[in-house]
């Protein structure tokens, strides 16, 4: 959600992925992809950003912390980055999610967004669970 130097997001790209390998992914086990280079992402968070409400993500904490880190001043990016990462979730129809006790509310709103979606316009998305980690 903040600009970046495209040298610099370019090697980031690289550290990340070195550093998945590192960690003993198996690409020949798993899909390792740019997710940058699939549209279908962004094509996805904006529908599901014209079923989302404003106020619902005003009130996530992140967007609070965030702002106030950035002087009250929040971007639209920031705003709607939970939104982004519910259509990470929803358009491979993952119905469980590793997370962090610091994403169970993006889950939620992700969880939410697919009732929504699916009361609206039939079953499609299922509604994911939490795999939470005791680390």
């Amino acid at each position: 959600t903040m600009p970046k130097e495209p040298a610099v997001l370019r090697q980031n790209i690289l550290d990340t992925t070195a550093a998945i390998l590192a960690c003993g992914i198996d690409p020949k086990k798993c899909f390792l992809f740019r997710q940058s280079l699939v549209p279908e992402h962004a094509e996805l968070a904006w529908i599901l950003g014209c079923l989302t409400n404003v106020p619902r993500l005003l009130r996530l904490p992140q967007w609070k912390m965030k702002r106030a880190s950035q002087n009250s001043e929040g971007t639209v990016g920031l705003l709607t980055y939970p939104v982004l990462q519910a259509a990470d979730i929803l358009l491979y129809k993952s119905t469980r999610v590793p997370v962090g006790e610091d994403q169970v509310l993006h889950l939620e709103l992700a969880q939410d967004i697919a009732r929504h979606f699916n009361k609206k316009y039939g079953e499609f998305f299922p509604v994911p669970k939490a795999i939470l980690s005791e680390l």
